[in-house]
């Protein structure tokens, strides 16, 4: 069986196209059209690449595309510059792994603003809880502007008052009855 890169090269002379016009119908350049004519894997930077070319490759050329990819899989195991990396980690996937990969799917655009909608209203809520705690409801004494009000104190011989900076008390006058 001819190899992948002998398929796609009879496939193009079969219906008389040139590398040009199959590189401006699929928009892959020229240059890896002819390194996958000629097999030359290394030419690409990763194998992702190489399998989307021949993919595109042999869908324009209505070539089967199944069996075609399938080669190619086995031609790249066997090449040992475009073998697979392992992965990176052999551990097990676990909770965390999950709960991040729920997270990544989340829209933020539309759940970020939500959220600090909801802080907002709940830091609103409590602030006023603690500020409604904080103010008396009813006082024992007058009511005094701040910084008018002094604790009695009882006064030491010899000592006068503290001055207060407090208005002095309106005169009442008595109301006469009207008639």
């Amino acid at each position: 069986m001819p190899s992948v890169g002998d398929q796609l090269r009879l496939g193009r002379e079969q219906r008389q196209l040139s590398v040009t016009e199959i590189a401006n119908s699929t928009n892959i350049k020229s240059d890896y059209i002819r390194a996958m004519e000629e097999g030359l894997w290394s030419t690409f930077s990763a194998p992702v690449y190489i399998k989307g070319f021949v993919r595109t490759y042999a869908t324009h050329l209505k070539l089967d595309v199944g069996s075609v990819v399938m080669q190619l899989e086995e031609e790249l195991r066997n090449n040992p510059d475009t073998a697979e990396p392992p992965p990176l980690s052999g551990r097990r996937k676990g909770l965390v792994d999950w709960v991040m990969l729920q997270f990544s799917r989340v829209r933020w655009v539309i759940v970020f603003p939500l959220l600090v909608g909801v802080g907002v209203l709940v830091a609103s809520y409590f602030g006023l809880k603690a500020w409604r705690s904080q103010t008396p409801t009813s006082t024992s004494g007058p009511i005094l502007s701040p910084g008018l009000h002094q604790r009695q104190r009882p006064a030491l011989p010899g000592t006068l008052p503290l001055p207060t900076n407090a208005p002095a008390p309106a005169p009442v006058t008595p109301r006469r009855p009207t008639r």
